[in-house]
């Protein structure tokens, strides 16, 4: 009986950690993730700090589909034109200064249907 229970609870455990691994990224991740990137973009800071590389390189890890590299796209499109003082040259750098190959464009125009 003791060792039924321990399989139950041990695949109830390995379970909900797939189900979370799975679970669908939100705006909410992204916006929390490029917030400190926030002064870079509008042109109160000449670089990214290491805080916004860190976020750059956590949206990379986000985006492991075509589903939540579209859901990520448009998020980080929809922040983009939350601020209208956005410097385009510093969106559109940010990836290579952070060195980190983002597959997602940091712009205001960007299809987010197209990325695959």
């Amino acid at each position: 009986m003791k060792g039924g229970v321990i399989a139950v609870i041990a695949f109830l455990a390995v379970f909900q950690l797939a189900v979370q691994h799975g679970q669908a990224v939100t705006c909410g991740e992204v916006d929390v993730s490029l917030m400190p990137c926030i002064n870079y973009l509008i042109g109160h800071d000449s670089s990214p700090s290491p805080a916004c590389c860190a976020g750059v390189k956590a949206v990379k890890g986000m985006a492991s589909t075509t589903a939540d590299k579209r859901t990520c796209c448009d998020c980080v499109k929809a922040a983009a034109n939350r601020y209208t003082d956005l410097k385009d040259e510093a969106a559109q750098s940010l990836p290579t200064k952070c060195a980190v190959q983002l597959d997602i464009p940091i712009s205001r125009t960007v299809d987010c249907t197209k990325i695959n």
